[in-house]
């Protein structure tokens, strides 16, 4: 049995290794993962994995992951962990919905633009609203993406409608501040 998962073990080490060394670039934005957070991530990352059906050969994504979504200002040490977990999942959930006609580095960059500037840090929105449109996009041959090799050019695939932030914002403030 020993035998059996030696090298699984070692996958894992060199897994958790790997996220240690992303806290060096992380701690410049105050997350920083621990080896149990770490140990949970590696065993999410297997779960989801199992789930979609999808195997892993060389490097794992999750590192990228990491360095992609660290310098958000959307995330902070206290969801740091969770958001992690969550992104990895979308990530090879839209892997397959995409049917592995889009990059890894691409979907990355996807991901980030729209977390950021569309979904202001709602993965949910992400997931279910972004996400969803442009597998649908790629999976009826949409290419635009390729231009940029994409790097940063997904603002001009912008087909939902977005809610207006300045407007949100006074309108807030006008409820709140009476």
């Amino acid at each position: 049995m020993e035998n059996k998962n030696w090298l699984e073990n070692l996958n894992h080490q060199i897994l958790a290794k790997q996220i240690e060394e992303t806290n060096g670039y992380s701690e410049e934005y105050g997350l920083k993962l621990s080896e149990e957070d770490a140990d949970v991530l590696i065993a999410e990352k297997a779960n989801t994995l199992r789930e979609e059906r999808r195997v892993e050969f060389g490097q794992s994504i999750l590192p990228k992951i990491i360095y992609a979504f660290c310098d958000s200002v959307y995330i902070s040490q206290d969801d740091y962990l969770d958001t992690l977990i969550r992104l990895q999942e979308i990530f090879f959930y839209y892997k397959n919905e995409m049917c592995d006609e889009i990059s890894d580095d691409e979907l990355l960059a996807f991901m980030r633009e729209q977390f950021d500037d569309v979904c202001f840090g709602d993965l949910e929105y992400l997931e279910t609203t972004c996400l969803e449109i442009f597998a649908e996009a790629i999976r009826a041959g949409y290419t635009g993406y390729q231009k940029t090799g994409g790097r940063g050019e997904f603002s001009k695939f912008d087909i939902v409608e977005r809610w207006d932030k300045e407007l949100y914002l006074q309108a807030l403030k006008d409820l709140c501040w009476r």
